[in-house]
């Protein structure tokens, strides 16, 4: 390593300090403030450092994200991370880079003491690329000088060999940190610098309306003046060339702002979806989530166009107000351009009005069609053939009707906007005319005032379809949006690198049994019952789990069972009682800490195979893309369900394409599955609930084994 990159790096005690740092340096608005923890005495493995890294970055309302790339692209990422922490070969000895964003082709770092030092990517990758290439170096150099490569091309030389031979190893350890999707989406925007992109817009499309109204008035100048010779066309061709850079930059910032406020918004969505709690989500369908997914496109690319209409419309509006107070019939244009605004407003509302109907009717066709697509062959073996398609029919005629009322009034209002007020403007000018004392030149400025609002229009009718489409869409998107504002919060204690556990307790793999006293899982007066339901499911339950227990739960159908399991879970809330595990609640440990300890394999039609890989569905809930020893683990754990057989049949093992589009798994070989992806997750707690119903005599005896000897506690659901 580099002597200079050594003394820039942050010690690991200064961990929590360095990250604070980086975050007051960075310019994001914190949460919070972190204490200063002393470092561990072991050395952190990598899931333990990305956890303390996430939960400090969490506690300041940050977001750390855990990148990794190839040696080929290592170069790539040195270059554009920041602000971001990289973690040094032989960390916690060697430490921490604090890295701020790049300027002028070189990376910022921030050293212990504060300072600012610039150096370039260069030196950064070989600090990170030093350890792999060690085997290789020798090795290489030898080969280069007994082939006879030049001194001079050596260096070009063992690089392209080591692209060649290393290209696709990995390199870890580097964390960009960046607002949480869900913080305020004004503070992104102003971070992404976009209102100052829009202010370019806005600079960008005013001149180019100047110079138009100027283009126009030079052209008509020299029209009603009687004559029209060369130098009036040649100023004119001038002007509408000087007009043409403006044009393109503005069309390049249109494109800036859609792709940056593109990303902000469908991470916002893909956040807030993800925030959703599992009861907000349980009872919708396939159709409605669909619905959802197609109105976000449409809200982005709605909001967006109708943005830039919008900002062009005003702008246009107000040099055309300008212009003809200028012109000819002076504020009697001016008024008669207002009121036919006012005019334009008042058919965008009715415009709105027959939007949201029509968007309505095509959400519950949407929802109704894919709904019996999922039912259709349920439809063909329970429905009568001559009522398939009977609602169907009805659907599509009342959509029709709507349908052709929008695109009337639509249409009406496209063609009246803009020729209506053209024949408004015109007639304005009848005074001046018939009066007699209008000057070309007036004459002139009022003709181009008039063409300037005519443009106006056409982009005023363009921005009002698309905000209103936007407005009736929000009801879909809305709730997505809203739900990324949710507060996440992980604990009160906060290690620097170790993960968050109380004060005094220990990780679970060291907790003792129940012989020492302490119980995992402990649940008091638990109190629950859904909304639509006045009698409660859960009345003063109460349950001691143990560690190292295996419990059988057994109860009617109905009686309570699986709500207790998705309570346990954190699935559901209980309205009331206490509900601890390893003595820490629910809103300390935190929701995701909650459900990383204690899983479950709900019942079969609440679990689902994912048409990707089987390997994807195995690992789902351990964390993609998986390592080599994910993999391993998870063959292995196939082999002892016996589903060893069924990756002999798969040409492509683990990597094979399943679910609905790939290989059909039968109800045992999914029960199984389900078992496995419980397993895989490394809990502390395993919940099965009814998930042996589907399997024979022997499977079920294998799987129990596999379940008794890999769960460290068990929780077993099943009928008496």
């Amino acid at each position: 390593m580099s002597p200079d990159i050594a003394s820039m790096a942050w010690p690991a005690a200064r961990l929590n300090e360095a990250i604070e740092t980086l975050a007051q340096k960075a310019g994001f608005p914190l949460d919070a403030h972190l204490e200063t923890v002393p470092p561990p005495v072991h050395q952190p493995d990598d899931k333990t450092l990305e956890d303390g890294i996430e939960a400090a970055a969490g506690r300041l309302g940050l977001e750390a994200e855990a990148v990794s790339t190839t040696y080929a692209d290592v170069g790539r990422m040195v270059h554009h991370a920041g602000p971001a922490l990289l973690a040094l070969p032989n960390y916690p000895q060697s430490g921490f880079l604090v890295m701020l964003k790049p300027r002028r082709g070189r990376v910022s770092v921030m050293t212990p003491e504060l300072a600012v030092r610039h150096i370039p990517p260069a030196i950064i990758q070989a600090t990170l690329t030093e350890e792999i290439e060690a085997p290789l170096r020798n090795p290489v150099d030898c080969l280069l000088v007994a082939t006879g490569v030049p001194p001079h091309r050596q260096a070009r030389a063992r690089q392209a060999i080591l692209d060649e031979q290393l290209g696709e190893a990995r390199i870890a350890g580097c964390w960009l940190l960046r607002q949480l999707p869900g913080a305020n989406f004004w503070s992104q925007i102003r971070r992404a610098r976009l209102p100052r992109y829009v202010a370019i817009l806005t600079a960008a499309d005013g001149v180019s309306s100047v110079l138009q109204a100027v283009g126009w008035w030079i052209i008509l100048q020299g029209a009603l003046q009687g004559h029209f010779d060369s130098a009036w066309l040649w100023a004119w061709c001038l002007v509408l060339f000087s007009a043409v850079p403006f044009q393109v930059l503005a069309l390049w910032v249109r494109g800036l702002v859609s792709v940056g406020e593109g990303a902000l918004f469908k991470r916002r969505l893909l956040y807030g979806a993800l925030q959703l709690d599992p009861e907000e989500v349980r009872h919708q369908g396939v159709g409605q989530f669909l619905g959802r997914v197609l109105e976000s496109e449409a809200v982005e690319m709605l909001a967006l166009s109708g943005g830039f209409a919008a900002i062009t419309a005003v702008v246009q509006l107000i040099m055309a107000t300008a212009v003809l107070a200028h012109g000819a019939s002076g504020w009697l244009h001016v008024t008669l351009l207002w009121s036919w605004l006012a005019v334009a407003l008042f058919s965008g509302w009715r415009y709105f009005l027959r939007n949201r109907d029509w968007l309505l009717a095509h959400q519950r066709m949407i929802n109704a069609l894919v709904e019996r697509m999922v039912g259709h062959r349920t439809r063909l073996a329970q429905q009568p053939a001559g009522d398939w398609h009977r609602e169907e029919d009805q659907t599509l005629a009342g959509y029709a009707r709507l349908s052709q009322r929008l695109d009337a009034i639509e249409a009406r209002m496209s063609a009246a906007m803009g020729r209506g007020w053209l024949l408004l403007g015109l007639a304005g000018l009848a005074y001046p005319l018939v009066v007699g004392s209008t000057a070309p030149v007036t004459l002139a400025i009022s003709l181009g005032g008039i063409m300037l609002a005519s443009q106006a229009f056409g982009s005023l009718v363009a921005g009002t379809r698309s905000m209103v489409g936007v407005v009736n869409a929000w009801k879909q998107v809305g709730p997505l949006f809203q739900a990324a504002a949710r507060a996440q919060r992980t604990g009160n204690g906060m290690a620097p690198i170790e993960p968050i556990v109380a004060a005094g307790a220990t990780p679970s793999s060291t907790q003792p049994g129940r012989s020492g006293g302490r119980d995992l899982v402990v649940a008091r007066d638990l109190f629950f019952r859904y909304r639509d339901y006045a009698e409660p499911v859960l009345r003063a339950c109460r349950l001691r789990i143990g560690h190292g227990d295996r419990l059988l739960l057994e109860g009617a159908s109905g009686a309570g069972k699986s709500t207790l399991a998705a309570v346990l879970t954190g699935l559901r809330t209980p309205l009331s009682g206490l509900l601890m595990l390893n003595g820490l609640d629910r809103q300390t440990l935190g929701t995701q800490a909650w459900r990383q300890r204690i899983v479950s394999v709900p019942q079969f039609h609440e679990n689902h195979v994912l048409a990707e890989t089987f390997a994807f569905n195995l690992l789902l809930g351990r964390g993609w893309p998986p390592t080599a020893d994910d993999i391993a683990d998870a063959e292995q754990l196939c082999h002892e369900l016996g589903l060893g057989d069924l990756l002999a049949r798969m040409s492509a093992g683990l990597q094979q394409m399943v679910g609905e589009t790939g290989w059909r798994l039968s109800h045992g070989e999914r029960s199984r599955l389900y078992v496995a992806r419980a397993l895989l997750q490394k809990a502390d707690v395993v919940v099965l609930d009814e998930s042996f119903a589907a399997l024979d005599p022997e499977n079920l005896k294998r799987v129990l084994q596999c379940v008794l000897r890999r769960a460290p506690t068990l929780l077993v659901i099943a009928h008496p």
